[in-house]
């Protein structure tokens, strides 16, 4: 059974601007999805589903959606703000849907097959869809997966950035620290800020990039998870505010708290780049083309 990639595409790129997953990066005017396609495929995944919002359906299909037609099965979720549970409403002004967590709910009916998840705009590297095509055959049952990256190989040099720092015990994750605040300072030490204060780090630590790898009996725990139990609590803590996310790390860490599931990690020393801030975009197209001109990808991408 092939597996099936889950890209979750929904998001509003709000600090860079705009919808990221539609800028033109590669040197024929391929965008981040297309090498994640490219490399998914190659490493024998058998179907995309994108998980998107209505209000740019049509825009999605036309410019991205078309791009695959006849490469991989592609399938369509959607990311509802409404979709909420009993007693639950909208806040007046929130635009956001509400989360990686909602994201991947979104796509139950459309998964029965082991299943990666991964953000629209950013780029993983072929090793990584390699590493976890490969690491669903060695799972056994209630095992789950995610590929970790080096630190230092995912940091922006424009601004802080958000990481989960991933704590293992060498094979299983044991737990992730959400650093919302992760800089290179003027002398080049990578540190992290909490309440004011800036504590070194080695820029070696494994860090989450949100590619993660499930079974596809991972959407029972998680529908109970989202009505009756994280997502709930979640509302009640966060739901009145315009910008607050419920993510896939809450998840996993209630699941791993409840016995419901382990996670294995697998390593990637390759570099992680994605657009964070409009001033990453020319070292991407740079580093894009390089692929191109070394041979990593053909010059034409979909020949």
């Amino acid at each position: 059974m092939k597996p099936t990639l889950v890209i979750m595409a929904a998001g509003m790129g709000s600090r860079y601007g705009g919808l990221k997953q539609m800028d033109p990066l590669g040197p024929n005017g391929e965008i981040l999805l297309e090498y994640s396609i490219f490399d998914a495929i190659k490493a024998g995944f058998g179907k995309a589903v994108f998980v998107i919002r209505r209000d740019f359906e049509s825009d999605f299909k036309e410019q991205i959606g078309k791009k695959f037609e006849g490469k991989i099965d592609v399938q369509y979720a959607f990311q509802s703000l409404d979709n909420l549970p009993e007693g639950f409403s909208v806040p007046e002004g929130r635009t956001k849907p509400w989360g990686t967590g909602q994201a991947v709910l979104a796509c139950k009916d459309l998964v029965a097959e082991p299943f990666c998840v991964q953000n629209a705009d950013d780029f993983y590297g072929a090793e990584a869809y390699r590493e976890i095509s490969a690491g669903f055959k060695q799972l056994s049952a209630g095992e789950s997966c995610m590929v970790g990256y080096v630190l230092k190989n995912t940091l922006s040099a424009f601004g802080s950035v958000s990481r989960g720092v991933c704590e293992t015990d060498g094979v299983f994750l044991t737990g992730i620290k959400e650093r919302t605040e992760i800089i290179t300072n003027e002398v080049g030490t990578v540190q992290y800020i909490e309440n004011g204060k800036a504590t070194d780090m080695t820029g070696n630590e494994v860090v989450s990039m949100n590619f993660w790898g499930f079974a596809p009996g991972l959407f029972d725990s998680l529908e109970e998870k989202f009505i009756e139990l994280k997502f709930i609590e979640f509302l009640k803590a966060k739901g009145g505010e315009l910008k607050s996310e419920w993510y896939i790390p809450d998840i996993v860490t209630r699941m791993m708290e409840n016995g419901e599931t382990r996670i294995k990690v697998l390593n990637s020393n390759s570099k992680w780049f994605g657009v964070t801030y409009p001033e990453d975009r020319p070292a991407v197209v740079e580093a894009l083309n390089a692929m191109h001109v070394s041979g990593v990808y053909p010059i034409q991408l979909w020949n």
